[in-house]
């Protein structure tokens, strides 16, 4: 148990400038995002259902949740790793989805690149400033940065 949790928290690289930078960046982003889905409910849910995204109002909801709780996430560094998987599938659907039927720079050009960093942080992990990091050092006892 205990290598699976290393493995899940610590960081690849002693560097900390870009995870720290990706995390609070695209964490800021998806949580902007998110609140389109609560505050502007019925027009996200009109088009999940034109993308033929299935259960279209509560789905909405859902991919709020997930938006706003991993962009939270990414921001205090908390589960990085989890919500940045959870993030890349959101993207990766968005894509495929919305970004075939409507187009347009945001499915196009920013969930790609939201995507794309939610595979460097699957990679990099977290980084030393995040709360995976003193998780990791109070699980272990060791130093949160483990070169792989």
């Amino acid at each position: 148990m205990q290598r699976l949790l290393t493995a899940i928290l610590s960081s690849r690289s002693g560097s900390d400038a870009v995870p720290l930078a990706a995390r609070l960046v695209a964490g800021s982003v998806f949580a902007a995002f998110s609140m389109g889905k609560f505050f502007r409910h019925d027009a996200e849910s009109r088009a999940f259902e034109d993308y033929g995204v299935p259960f279209p109002d509560v789905t909405t909801y859902l991919v709020g949740l997930v938006e706003l709780g991993g962009g939270l996430m990414l921001v205090l560094g908390l589960g990085t790793r989890l919500a940045a998987l959870a993030l890349a599938c959101n993207m990766a659907v968005a894509i495929s989805t919305a970004g075939r039927i409507e187009g347009g720079p945001i499915h196009l050009i920013i969930a790609p690149a939201l995507l794309a960093t939610m595979l460097l942080l699957l990679w990099l992990g977290p980084g030393r400033r995040s709360l995976d990091a003193r998780l990791l050092d109070e699980i272990t006892g060791s130093d949160p940065v483990v070169s792989r």
